[in-house]
């Protein structure tokens, strides 16, 4: 079961993706291929959003179980997902592709805040609009973010990018005789709880019929063949 033909995407990264060989932080290097990938993308007729995690830098929930306050500790998981998107900006536009950052939690001296018709009119102005700070609330991820703004910029697709190459009946690094589906409905993923992303972002993408696409961004070129209809991939969507 291929997509039906898209025209705006969402590209949803971890933050751990751009670590690249790295245990921590941003990979400049892995960042610059990532940001080549996108702007192949974009040069094939693509109007692009992106959203990235934070947890290179520093994740909520890994805080609240040290003992932090849960509602803190995301705060500071969104202000990693700022940081993030400065550096995805920064090498997107080193490849010549216009590029906004738009945040949750505003902070105009380095981003705009986070409103729909103006990231409509960058994405008609041949922009990539990047999407910070998750929802600007705690308690939801960046993968309900994701979904989030998704549904708002009416999005054809969400394509989730991470290091495994879709989605398994059961964790492929722990069982090696993992199978993973081609397609899957968003109820069955959220019954088996096969965690493609949280429940709430999964729901959501149900409820406005967007398609997610699980893929794995670390192969080189994979993004591309993902948007062809070709590469390995798991399709999230109904019957």
């Amino acid at each position: 079961m291929s997509l039906p033909t898209i025209k705006r995407v969402l590209l949803k990264l971890s933050g751990e993706v751009l670590m690249g060989n790295q245990q921590f932080g941003i990979d400049p290097e892995f960042v610059a291929e990532l940001a080549k990938e996108v702007k192949a993308a974009k040069d094939s007729g693509l109007e692009i959003c992106l959203v990235i995690g934070g947890g290179n830098i520093f994740r909520g929930m890994a805080g609240a179980a040290k003992g932090m306050d849960r509602a803190q500790a995301d705060y500071m998981g969104m202000l990693a997902t700022v940081m993030n998107a400065l550096a995805m900006q920064n090498a997107l536009e080193q490849c010549g592709v216009p590029t906004r950052v738009q945040s949750a939690i505003e902070m105009d001296k380095v981003c705009e805040p986070v409103i729909r018709r103006r990231a409509e009119r960058h994405l008609e102005k041949g922009r990539v609009v990047i999407f910070a700070a998750g929802v600007g609330a705690p308690y939801f991820t960046t993968d309900s973010g994701a979904a989030l703004r998704a549904a708002e910029m009416k999005c054809d697709a969400l394509l989730k990018g991470t290091s495994v190459d879709g989605v398994y009946d059961s964790d492929p690094k722990h069982n090696p005789d993992a199978v993973r589906f081609e397609t899957v409905t968003y109820d069955r993923v959220l019954a088996d709880n096969l965690k493609v992303m949280d429940a709430s972002a999964v729901a959501l993408c149900r409820d406005n019929k967007i398609p997610i696409v699980v893929f794995s961004i670390r192969e080189k070129g994979n993004l591309a063949r993902v948007l062809a209809g070709e590469g390995v991939q798991t399709i999230v969507q109904d019957k």
